[in-house]
């Protein structure tokens, strides 16, 4: 399973630009507003999900955006999502509570895990995520996020919440 100090160097080799942070740990987006300090760019939360099926997703959207889970669940033709529990969270994508980012589908070598990424998010400038860990935060440009998982042969939904459809598939 990768670490952190893996995932910053897999970026570096990409020549990928990026910012650490180091903090307190954040659990929460409450945490996160409180903790982080003035970290620039598009703030996340990232929802570990599955169905009863135990088919499992990824949803990072704004830190601020309500989810219907109902709704999600019947848009993305996933019925009864619930969260994942700790020991799904750490099999597939080899994190810990608290830490869950997209960082950690470098962990699902199967891509097991869909991923779906808030419209809000994929148009903004710059984003926040965790690498792998929540005592660190890195802010990286969006563009260049996309770009490092889909090398990384990882599929993005990119999901309206307004509209509650994907909009795009990358």
């Amino acid at each position: 399973m990768l670490t952190k100090t893996d995932l910053f160097e897999l970026l570096s080799v990409k020549n990928i630009d990026f910012q650490i942070h180091d903090h307190e740990p954040l659990f929460t987006v409450e945490d996160s507003e409180n903790l982080r300090g003035e970290i620039k760019g598009a703030h996340t939360k990232n929802l570990f999900l599955k169905n009863k099926k135990n088919n499992f997703f990824l949803f990072s959207c704004d830190e601020n955006a309500k989810v219907d889970l109902k709704l999600f669940s019947k848009s993305i033709d996933a019925k009864n999502l619930s969260f994942a529990n700790a020991g799904y969270l750490e099999e597939f994508l080899g994190i810990k509570p608290g830490s869950v980012s997209p960082f950690a589908l470098l962990n699902d070598e199967k891509n097991i895990v869909k991923f779906y990424l808030d419209e809000k998010l994929y148009n903004s400038k710059v984003i926040n995520f965790h690498p792998l860990i929540n005592t660190t935060t890195i802010t990286i440009s969006t563009k260049e996020f996309i770009n490092f998982l889909l090398e990384k042969n990882k599929k993005i939904n990119i999901f309206s919440l307004d509209s509650y459809s994907i909009v795009k598939v990358l």
